[in-house]
């Protein structure tokens, strides 16, 4: 009677490493995406009520697209640093949160200080915390689940 051996080779801790790396970049990307088609149609929902997102009087309008580059680039560097965390830290999703939050609240400072009209003050803040509310609960929970 002739057996079946299986010659393949078990996943050692690179390939593990790997894995864990790649679902959180998956993860990461998908709410990258998700933060910035939230934070644009909040925009974009906020200039239909009038409110116009000029951050100093006389200044240009920030566009959508301007909403979306950066949210999409600061949301990917919100990934980064998660990667960095999963690698390094040994509590990564704690540090991930208060890393990030933190950041977050510096982030809520500029729009305050530069000088725009009220209504634009708020939206802009808003829109931080649209984007930091998708992106931030969704790579904690990863961050969590990978460390479990």
């Amino acid at each position: 009677m002739s057996s079946v051996r299986d010659r393949s080779v078990p996943a050692g801790p690179a390939s593990s490493r790997a894995h864990r790396f790649r679902r959180l970049a998956a993860t990461g990307v998908l709410a990258s995406l998700a933060a910035v088609v939230a934070t644009t149609l909040a925009a974009a929902l906020v200039g239909e009520f009038g409110v116009d997102l000029e951050v100093s009087d006389g200044a240009e309008s920030i566009p959508l697209s301007g909403i979306a580059v950066v949210t999409g680039f600061f949301s990917l560097v919100g990934v980064a640093l998660a990667a960095a965390l999963l690698r390094w830290s040994a509590h990564p999703a704690e540090r991930f949160v208060w890393t990030t939050v933190s950041l977050t609240a510096i982030s809520l400072v500029p729009p305050v200080l530069l000088g725009a009209d009220p209504a634009a003050t708020v939206a802009l803040v808003a829109l931080h915390l649209v984007a930091a509310a998708v992106v931030i609960p969704s790579l904690a929970g990863r961050l969590t689940a990978l460390r479990g």
